[in-house]
């Protein structure tokens, strides 16, 4: 079965350490990198330690902050922005955590229907209704505000078709002078019309232009003396002013890559902010290696050039904004042309939201690099403890292995590989298991040595200075005959045995062989580093071995039976409905598909019968 190995302590106070103050979005993960929860703050430092510095935690908080090992942060100018972005990331991942979003299929769009007298309404999901759709909007409360203003300035329907195609006289909305009533012909389509043309101006943003009639209509009422009346105006107008500054995030336009280069001693960073429709959909950090003579625009330049003219198929945007400039930019712009057959703008002097994108990039790529030295650092300093804990004069690679299957199925071994600058993801690999007992874990990690170090015997491959194994004494005695076997020396074996209560810093360490065992205090950073390790390496068979299990599992039990191929296995199934009442059909049945023999009914029978 998969292991379920306890996370490491997250270290919450290191962490706020480094924690920045600006609003922003935080994402909390936990040991298999699976994201749990997404968040938003006003003050992310102040957000992020009442979840570590208060003594009475809610149930539900209290098993988050239990699972977190990783928590990744996302600067915003604002905390309205900041809201913007948390549900867009919502959306996308669905964390299990953010339970109060659950229900939410999508984001919810205003329909403004196309019926003689249109209605305006709430809709998510497919867009199914007919007629034009204003959105997404970051919430249901911002619409319902939205629609509340525009049902009391213009009094354009809202009600179900339903509803209004079987009115007699008219409802309460036009009691209370929220709806003019064109179910009972109160209304001409002329005035309706023009009602429905200054509703439509405020859903597609063009707000400014409400705003100044509805104070001149404030106006008018103080003039006239009718003071509730001009305070109703004078609210519609601050609740306009509002639903704007909600919207900031989505004011400009176009598809907008905005990407910023930021170095400091010891590493680089390029943040992507996309943009796409005039949306920000999120960021993405790159850590690109560099010269230590590279300034920040070469990093930039470099970078450019290796990330939209690699050939792969992206999600090209119509233009970059970047910090910086570069002599070489011009060039880049020919080769996207020549490359992409579309012509690529890039620009640094910009303005208003599109000058607030590119500070945004600017200030992530700043804040990113700095936690990823300081996180370097301290790696760094682990691999000094551990190689003075095991007597090493040098250690500059680690590698760990670990099976994962589920009573059998679809094993998957993983090998990941650590240096004193954190994982080293390009040298990390699975092995698919073939060929052993379902369940041998011995026999799996076998298997799996024996294909990565025997590449080494044949001059291939660096070796590890120290090689952990997830598992006890079996495993570690079967990496131990490996290495003998391959005539392999030079490597200290580290054994990672769970202890009776599964938690972490109450693993047993086997050192080299399953008599002598290492013994490191809970708050040691060697330990905290090989649990660091070992639990990546779960991580990363777990995930091979869903992807494996899950390919698997969704490959039809026809196929493979000789004889039978697409056209037929179509055939089966509209014939019958489904796999499962073809497994249920006798030989004489299956015989009468169009296209199958008695002879192929009987091969396919026993193909389903098989167990």
């Amino acid at each position: 079965m998969p292991q379920d190995n306890p996370p490491p302590p997250f270290n919450a106070d290191d962490f706020l350490r480094l924690c920045t103050r600006h609003p922003g979005v935080y994402r909390m993960y936990d040991a298999k990198g699976t994201l749990l929860y997404v968040g938003k703050a006003k003050n992310l430092k102040n957000r992020l330690t009442s979840y570590f510095k208060t003594q009475q935690l809610s149930p539900k908080t209290a098993a988050l902050v239990g699972k977190i090992t990783h928590i990744e942060t996302t600067i915003t100018p604002s905390e309205t922005e900041a809201l913007l972005l948390e549900q867009t990331l919502i959306k996308q991942w669905r964390p299990p955590y953010n339970i109060l979003l659950r229900d939410d299929k999508s984001y919810p769009y205003v329909l403004l229907s196309n019926d003689e007298f249109p209605s305006l309404s709430v809709q998510r999901g497919q867009k199914k209704g007919a007629g034009r759709y204003f959105g997404p909007y970051p919430s249901t409360g911002a619409i319902r505000e939205s629609l509340s203003l525009l049902q009391k300035a213009f009094k354009v329907r809202q009600c179900s078709n339903s509803f209004y195609n079987n009115r007699s006289r008219p409802c309460l909305q036009y009691q209370i002078k929220r709806c003019k009533a064109p179910c009972v012909g109160l209304v001409d389509a002329d005035e309706y019309a023009e009602d429905v043309r200054l509703s439509t101006l405020f859903l597609e943003g063009r707000s400014d232009h409400l705003a100044h009639e509805l104070g001149q209509r404030m106006e008018q009422a103080s003039a006239a003396l009718e003071f509730e009346q001009a305070a109703q105006y004078r609210d519609q107008i601050s609740l306009v002013r509002r639903v704007q500054d909600q919207q900031s995030m989505e004011g400009g336009h176009g598809n907008v890559d905005v990407i910023a280069a930021f170095s400091l001693p010891g590493g680089a960073c390029v943040h992507i902010l996309t943009v796409r429709d005039g949306r920000v959909l999120g960021g993405q950090n790159h850590f690109p290696k560099t010269a230590i003579e590279q300034d920040n625009a070469d990093i930039l330049n470099a970078f450019l050039g290796q990330y939209y003219l690699s050939g792969r198929t992206r999600d090209l945007p119509d233009e970059l904004i970047v910090n910086l400039s570069h002599p070489d930019f011009s060039l880049l712009g020919d080769a996207f042309q020549q490359l992409h057959g579309k012509s690529l703008t890039i620009s640094r002097q910009v303005r208003g939201t599109r000058a607030r994108w590119q500070r945004l990039a600017v200030v992530n790529a700043e804040q990113a690099l700095q936690a990823r030295l300081a996180s370097h650092s301290q790696t760094a300093q682990r691999f000094e403890q551990l190689a003075d804990t095991l007597g090493l004069d040098n250690l500059q690679r680690i590698e760990c292995f670990d099976i994962s299957h589920t009573q059998g199925e679809a094993t998957v071994a993983s090998c990941v590989v650590f240096n004193p600058e954190g994982a080293l993801k390009s040298a990390y690999r699975r092995f698919n298991i073939e060929g052993i007992t379902p369940g041998d874990d011995y026999a799996a990690m076998h298997q799996a040595l024996m294909r990565r170090f025997g590449k080494h015997s044949d001059g291939e491959g660096q070796l590890p200075d120290v090689l952990l194994i997830d598992g006890g004494k079996g495993q570690l005695h079967m990496a131990q005959d490996v290495l003998q076997e391959l005539a392999i020396s030079g490597i200290t074996l580290i054994g990672v045995a769970k202890g009776v209560t599964r938690k972490a810093g109450m693993e047993t360490l086997f050192l080299n062989d399953s008599n002598t065992t290492l013994e490191l205090d809970d708050h040691a950073p060697a330990l905290h580093l090989i649990q660091q390790v070992r639990d990546e390496a779960h991580r990363f068979a777990i995930t091979g071995h869903r992807a494996r299990r899950g390919k698997a599992r969704r490959t039809s039990t026809l196929e493979g039976i000789p004889g039978v191929g697409p056209k037929r296995r179509r055939e089966l199934l509209n014939y019958f409905g489904g796999l499962q009442e073809l497994s249920r059909a006798s030989i004489d049945e299956i015989a009468k598909t169009p296209g199958i023999s008695t002879t192929l009914a009987e091969t396919i029978y026993q193909a389903l019968h098989q167990d």
